[in-house]
């Protein structure tokens, strides 16, 4: 049975199934899409439901031929798919030129990033500089009650506002790059697929609709980076960034020659050209300004202190003095039991109980509530310290 919602003009009005007190035909939605499947299904479903649907494509970057490959998400080929579902459907599409923010916001920091030595995660900042912000203030332009996406991630009405939760398919659930999502954001935005068992359920949706992608392979790549190749990326962005160094110990000894601290992250251990010096070794640490790749054995990996600087918080308690949390350093891992002790306004050091390999800055640490599914807000790593 529908929840029920007091209106002074006409009693106890049903809400919809996005929850407003109106009908669906009365009830404005931007849908994000992409061209993949899961947006394209959240359209259709929408529309089949007789909301007011207006479908949005972002074109982000230069569609040349070479980023026209399957696996890579936003290309040209996605803006048609786009548009397709929209004419089967029937509901207005636009595609927005946003190619310059996106270079601003998202690809310079990329490049920036990876200069100093981070290893930072674009789609975050995509989603929180361009989709949930700028293409955000456009559907409010269209006068839109909200707006919806293909993410996988659950939002619900609670006691204080609308909460963030984990999606109910735990093999999908993208809570990890959507951290820094703000409690505003998430009165406007909805995610359709959220409850969803499986991405097989979304697949099976887009079949019912006939729509063409319903086949269409999941995105793998970073839309600007469409061959998983980040070095070359960065090296057009800034050319002679490339520059080769030193191999070494925590101590300083020189064991090799690297070809650019740009190709290298922490954690890594094939390609370092250094085999044959007794136990392997891994990338513990990168020192761009003196264009040093630092090398140990696999215990230097292992970090309990995480710095985390603008934090978004999405708890009900305020953000001061500890707070038990579980953490997620890697969108791969699951979360693991940590406390949280604010340092600042917008700062936080994390401590792991169990310590962790492969932390890294520029990477997102994601807060969750123990023993639940809600998403108490994230912040981006700094730097690691040992256990």
């Amino acid at each position: 049975m529908p929840s029920l919602a007091a209106s002074p003009d006409t009693g106890a009005v049903p809400l919809n199934s996005l929850g407003f007190p109106k009908s669906p035909a009365e009830t404005r939605v931007v849908v994000a899409m992409s061209g993949g499947v899961d947006s394209s299904a959240v359209a259709a479903h929408l529309a089949a439901q007789g909301y007011d649907v207006i479908g949005v494509t972002l074109q982000l970057y230069d569609h040349g031929a070479a980023l026209a490959k399957k696996g890579a998400c936003c290309a040209g080929q996605d803006i048609h798919d786009a548009r397709r579902v929209a004419e089967r459907i029937g509901f207005p599409h636009y595609v927005l030129d946003y190619e310059n923010k996106f270079r601003e916001s998202v690809i310079e920091e990329f490049a920036d990033a990876y200069l100093a030595g981070a290893t930072p995660v674009p789609c975050i900042r995509c989603n929180e500089r361009v989709k949930f912000r700028d293409l955000l203030e456009t559907a409010r332009d269209l006068d839109a009650d909200c707006m919806a996406t293909g993410h996988y991630i659950r939002r619900s009405a609670g006691p204080h506002g609308a909460e963030l939760h984990m999606a109910a398919d735990p093999a999908r659930d993208q809570s990890y790059f959507l951290f820094s999502t703000t409690r505003e954001q998430l009165e406007f935005l909805r995610f359709p697929l959220g409850g969803l068992a499986s991405k097989a359920e979304a697949r099976a949706m887009a079949a019912e609709y006939g729509l063409a992608v319903a086949d269409k392979p999941d995105s793998q790549d970073i839309c600007f980076v469409p061959d998983g190749n980040y070095a070359s990326v960065i090296e057009k962005l800034r050319p002679g960034a490339a520059e080769p160094g030193e191999i070494t110990d925590e101590q300083g000894n020189v064991l090799g020659r690297h070809r650019g601290v740009i190709h290298y992250t922490i954690g890594q251990r094939r390609g370092l050209g250094i085999g044959g010096l007794g136990d392997p070794l891994y990338v513990i640490r990168l020192d761009p300004d003196n264009r040093r790749v630092i090398v140990g054995p696999k215990d230097a990996l292992k970090t309990r202190i995480v710095p985390v600087t603008e934090v978004n918080w999405l708890g009900d308690a305020p953000f001061e003095g500890e707070i038990q949390i579980e953490a997620r350093i890697r969108s791969t891992r699951p979360p693991r039991p940590a406390i949280l002790r604010a340092t600042g306004a917008n700062r936080a050091e994390i401590e792991l109980l169990d310590p962790e390999e492969g932390v890294s800055p520029g990477q997102a640490c994601v807060f969750y509530q123990p023993g639940s599914t809600r998403v108490l807000g994230g912040g981006w790593i700094t730097h690691r310290r040992g256990g």
